[in-house]
């Protein structure tokens, strides 16, 4: 993240996202496949980072091998072909999307961080401090109810983050300049879709 300042002086905070060239690499149909999409490959990658099956796959499109192949369904059929490369310019400034990336892992955690309890007293001997506290009945019904809020693994989730406003698009390095955050860490690899 950084921030850029506009002209009237006011300053907004974007997330800069290095969208880079995606290559066409399958296209389904409705008359053969029963919906529109295209297969998207992302970052060229050498032949020996994929298996047999997913380098057969590109050479069979006649495309470079891409370490990421993602399918994006169409609402309509599309004049795109395997092979046609897909960039920024498809956005402006102004445009609403969604990004969908992975939150952050943060491991085992406990009810206070990872559901905001509000944990025991701290002083005069009470021994309750950062517990769950009580979580459920004795005799009936004899187990912990399902759904109950314990500790357990954090993050490392898919999140979808809505109506994120596009700044800036800069098409010669293939950059997008979004408003706010967007899920995930640094180096982290997200989903561009229009909102």
């Amino acid at each position: 993240m950084t921030q850029i300042f506009t002209d009237s002086g006011a300053m907004v905070p974007v997330t800069v996202i290095a969208a880079g060239q995606c290559t066409v690499v399958q296209k389904r149909t409705g008359e053969r496949d029963g919906y529109e999409a295209v297969q998207l490959g992302y970052e060229e990658v050498a032949e020996k980072r994929l298996s047999a099956a997913e380098l057969g796959h590109c050479k069979a499109a006649g495309v470079a091998p891409a370490r990421i192949l993602q399918e994006v369904r169409l609402d309509e059929p599309s004049e795109m072909e395997v092979g046609d490369q897909v960039t920024v310019s498809l956005f402006s400034a102004g445009d609403k999307v969604k990004v969908t990336g992975r939150a952050k892992g943060r491991g085992f955690q406990g009810v206070i961080k990872r559901h905001n309890f509000s944990g025991g007293p701290k002083t005069h001997g009470s021994h309750f401090h950062r517990a769950p506290g009580s979580i459920g009945a004795s005799a009936y019904p004899a187990r912990v109810q399902k759904g109950q809020k314990l500790p357990g693994q954090m993050g490392n989730h898919k999140v979808t983050t809505s109506n994120l406003e596009i700044v800036e698009v800069d098409a010669e390095e293939n950059l997008l300049l979004i408003r706010g955050a967007v899920p995930g860490g640094r180096n982290g690899l997200v989903r561009i879709t229009r909102a």
